[in-house]
This record gives C-alpha cells, structure tokens and sequence, in this order.
C-alpha cells in the first residue's frame, strides 16, 4: 500500500520514470465539481523536466491524459484515473551505472529490500511519480478552492545558503512565477539562479527550502491524537523525493523563544471566527486548524546524482568510481514548488471530507 495515500479522498500512483507512463487515481472525489483541465496541465507544466536552463535538458510535454470519472468536465464521483506518457526517456544514460549503487540514491535500498530494482531512471524513486501527485494536487486545489476558497500558494525561500526575507501574507503567484527559480524576490532569484548554474557547471548540485502558505483554510481540520493536521502534513511532505524537513509556523526557530513571547494571543472578536494576535502555530493549535493562514516549510537536500566523480561501489561491493552521464537537475527546488501544494492540497482536501463526515460541518 505504499503508493497509496489517504483516507477519504484518496490517490494511489503508478509508473516508472522510463515506462510506459506515470498516473494517478483519485478515489472520493465529491460528484459534479467543476474542474479547469487547463490548471490541471498548467500545475504539470511547472513541474515538468526541460523548463527552463536550470532544470534536468530532459524534454517531456507531460501531456495529461483523463481517462474516467469525468462527464464533460465535472467530476462524476467515480475513480478519476489520470496519466502522462514518457517520451524522452533514454535507457542508454544509465547502462553505465546498471549494477551500481549512487550515493545517497535509492538504489542501494531498493535492492537490498526488494532483490530488484529499476536501474535506468530510478524508477519509483524517480521524480517523475511526482507526477500523479501533482494531477491529482490540481484537483484537490479547486475542490478546496471551489468549496472554502482555499488558496495554496508555495515558493522558494533559500537556495544553498542564498536566503530571502520573505512576508508570506503579501506573496502572490505571479511574483513567484516571473522567475525560473520561482522566489518572489527578484533580486534574490537572481543570485538563487547563479548559484544553481555555478553548481551545475561543477557537475555538483545544491538544495535548499520551500515554504509554503495556506490562505482561507477551513477550520477544524485535523484530528487526535494520530491524524493531527501538521502530523499528517509532515508525512505527506517528507514523502516527496529529497525533503530532509518539515517545520509549520515557527518551526524550530521557536525552541529559542519562552512561552510568553511564542502564545498566539486570541484578539477580541464580534464574529465566530477566531483570530490571534500573532501567528507563531502557523494556523494550526492541538492538530487542529484555527482558521489562521498555515505557514510551512520544507527542506530539500541537493540532488544525489551529479556529473562529479564519486566513489562508491557495485552490487558485488567491489570499489568503483562513479562519474553519473544522466539528465538530472542540479537543484530540485523550482520543479519541487507544485509538488509541495499538490501534498498540502491532497492532506486539507481528504481532511475536509473527513471534518464534513463526522461534524456534519
């Protein structure tokens, strides 16, 4: 059951990096929602290899493919399956490094665990899943966007040790689609980039942080003990390929405050709606969200397969040296963007379904 994730509405992904194709199905979509097909392939264009000259040459259109739970374009209630054919995979790149263990890739992993592997691309460990998270994160954003006005927006906050100071409240999504590094701080997306070309002249690569806000999110989603909101966000977002952390409001940057300066103090209020003075829980308290915006971030490690010399050994543990001949991003970030709102999208919409269910609210 690894390739399937949540409870009510639920994805299960399928599909090599050089198969035939990726996918996705989605199961307890609500019936007669209304989706935009566009945002669908518009959310995979930002994902997709071959962007941009700081991103994998490899060059897939990543056409999505509907192939059920749709009448027109509204949502029948039914399973909506989902696929993406490879086209420009090249098996050839990795005869080299068949019997070889990366370093720090999950070859090594997969083989010991399961005595078989998906040498050429990687296989599930490939990026390319992400794929059938990011459809089915597309369909989960308007389901959110259409019944609570939930927005998702999610950007790059650091790259290597370049950082930007960024007010999460005031970013939109075009500032952070008018650069390929996806920072809303121009002048810091121009070093960002610089850096990740720099890196990727060396053969070497580098990663770096994605933060992420959600505006509107309904209240009371999240339940105890097990199912906490930020618990279930933290699985889901460390299930992406190469995130290393996950923080939610402060983060730890808030173990260095006492707890009088880290309580969010409630403000006095005519309305139902709960407001805090200060938002250091990042809009969620006890696993559950207040209605506050639900700030987060995400730490990625640099890409494991770079072009430099590594040492490292075959799967006889013969010492070897490693020179990786693939296509392959020297920094994941600015892919990774639409993949952390796919992830937060899928988590708020199978808790909405949940809260719905069993509050009747």
């Amino acid at each position: 059951m690894g390739s399937s994730f949540g409870k009510l509405f639920t994805i299960s992904t399928f599909g090599e990096s050089h198969g035939g194709g990726v996918g996705v199905i989605i199961d307890g979509c609500p019936p007669k929602l209304e989706l935009d097909i566009n945002e669908i392939q518009n959310d995979l264009n930002r994902r997709r290899p071959g962007q941009s000259k700081i991103t994998t040459p490899r060059n897939e259109s990543d056409e999505v493919e509907i192939l059920s739970g749709l009448l027109g374009n509204k949502t029948l209630g039914t399973p909506i399956a989902m696929v993406v054919r490879n086209k420009d995979h090249r098996p050839k790149d990795y005869s080299e490094i068949k019997k070889t263990f990366r370093p720090s890739h999950a070859d090594a992993t997969y083989q010991k665990k399961y005595g078989i592997q998906a040498s050429s691309g990687g296989g599930r460990a490939s990026a390319r899943e992400t794929i059938g998270r990011v459809a089915a994160g597309s369909v989960a954003k308007q389901l959110l966007s259409k019944s609570a006005n939930t927005e998702i927006i999610a950007w790059v906050k650091r790259i290597h040790d370049i950082e930007a100071e960024i007010l999460p409240s005031e970013v939109t999504f075009d500032q952070i689609e008018k650069n390929i590094v996806r920072c809303p701080n121009q002048s810091v997306a121009d070093l960002m980039i610089q850096r990740v070309e720099a890196f990727g002249k060396e053969g070497d690569s580098c990663g770096g942080v994605i933060e992420c806000i959600v505006r509107n999110p309904p209240v009371g989603l999240g339940m105890p003990v097990f199912d906490k909101l930020e618990a279930d966000l933290a699985k889901a977002l460390m299930s992406l390929p190469a995130t290393k952390g996950f923080e939610v409001g402060s983060g730890f940057g808030g173990t260095y405050l006492k707890g009088s300066e880290h309580n969010d103090p409630f403000l006095p209020s005519d309305s139902a709606q709960l407001k805090t003075a200060t938002n250091n829980s990042g809009g969620i308290q006890g696993g559950i969200s207040n209605g506050e915006d639900i700030v987060l971030r995400v730490g990625f490690k640099p890409t494991a397969t770079i072009r430099k010399s590594q040492k490292t050994i075959d799967e006889d543990g013969n010492a070897i040296t490693l020179k990786a001949t693939g296509r392959h991003d020297p920094c994941v970030l600015p892919r990774a963007v639409p993949m952390v709102e796919a992830m937060v999208a899928l988590v708020l919409a199978d808790h909405l379904l949940r809260q719905k269910g069993q509050c009747f609210a």
